[in-house]
């Protein structure tokens, strides 16, 4: 680590300390004591607002009503910075107000000429496949902002042209092929569900219910998504079905290897029957067995109906 990326970490460090001594430096960097004395001083220089306590146990502190000293970055993690933005490109909906042409230049006024012209080079050159949002997600941003500060919400969602009222707790936010959904607590059922975002078509607040407190929220999830009459399935698929799970599995399932075989373990709630059989038609001849039987049943049945479908088109 050269001087100018150890001022810059250390920036970062002692913003989130009220005091340090320069044991803390010369123990973290590594560096002599004198280094350390040069450090400070030049974090001085650019305006971290450091004091010095002096007497027996001398140390250093950091003047509580600061604000963060400029964070430098080099060009390599600018350029990551701005491309990483490209991978909401594809998103009709965002829960950020972000209109790129105005990042980029915000990020071009940031950076020289010669290095504004190989972002644009870099651009004609270098892109993210992600599948494309077609579906409006109005509000996903109440969504999100709700999951941080933990407020229960009543919400209206609809499904198959008929609309059905919930009281969640949103938990977390996450991106699929292409949609937005969330996760929630159902404090009325006692259980975990999954929504899309585009479905939920009303939310407000609920102040009379109290919100769970929850210090993991993927541990809770994890524990609340199965019921107590979940069925588990084990199911054997070839390296072609590897490369189909890593794209597309549930935290209701994992990989595993059994006897050199990959193996799909998890289970199934009685009200996924329709969920975990579509899930499985995505890898057609890929699957080499499935266990338990009412399970290959179910997907015989599912391959039939789209079987008996087909005929009469």
């Amino acid at each position: 680590m050269n001087k100018s990326e150890r001022i810059n970490d250390m920036m970062i460090y002692l913003n989130n300390v009220s005091y340090f001594n320069i044991k803390d430096l010369t123990e973290r960097y590594g560096i002599s004591k004198s280094t350390a004395l040069r450090d400070i001083q030049s974090l001085e220089s650019i305006g971290m607002p450091i004091f010095s306590e002096h007497g027996r146990h001398g140390r250093y502190g950091i003047l509580k009503n600061r604000l963060l000293s400029p964070i430098t970055f080099t060009i390599e993690e600018v350029y990551a910075i701005y491309f990483s933005t490209l991978t909401l490109k594809e998103f009709q909906s965002t829960p950020f107000d972000l209109d790129l042409q105005k990042l980029k230049e915000k990020f071009e006024s940031c950076i020289s000429e010669k290095n504004k012209m190989n972002l644009e080079k870099m651009e004609t050159v270098f892109s993210f496949s992600s599948s494309k949002q077609v579906n409006d997600c109005i509000f996903l941003k109440d969504i999100l902002y709700s999951a941080i500060n933990a407020n229960v919400s009543e919400i209206i969602y609809r499904r198959y042209d008929k609309d059905y009222k919930y009281t969640v707790q949103f938990l977390n936010v996450s991106t699929s092929f292409g949609q937005w959904y969330t996760t929630a607590y159902n404090h009325l059922l006692k259980c975990i569900n999954v929504f899309r975002c585009d479905k939920i078509t009303s939310i407000r607040e609920n102040k009379d219910i109290e919100a769970l407190e929850i210090s993991n929220i993927n541990d809770f999830i994890r524990d609340n998504m199965r019921q107590k009459d979940a069925i588990e399935f084990e199911i054997a698929i070839t390296k072609k079905g590897v490369d189909i799970f890593i794209k597309e599995n549930y935290p209701s399932m994992k990989l595993n290897y059994k006897d050199n075989k990959a193996m799909i373990c998890g289970y199934y709630n009685k009200n996924e029957e329709n969920f975990i059989s579509n899930y499985l038609m995505s890898f057609g001849e890929e699957i080499i067995s499935i266990k338990p039987k009412k399970l290959k049943k179910l997907l015989l049945s599912k391959i039939q109906c789209i079987l008996n479908y087909t005929k009469k088109l």
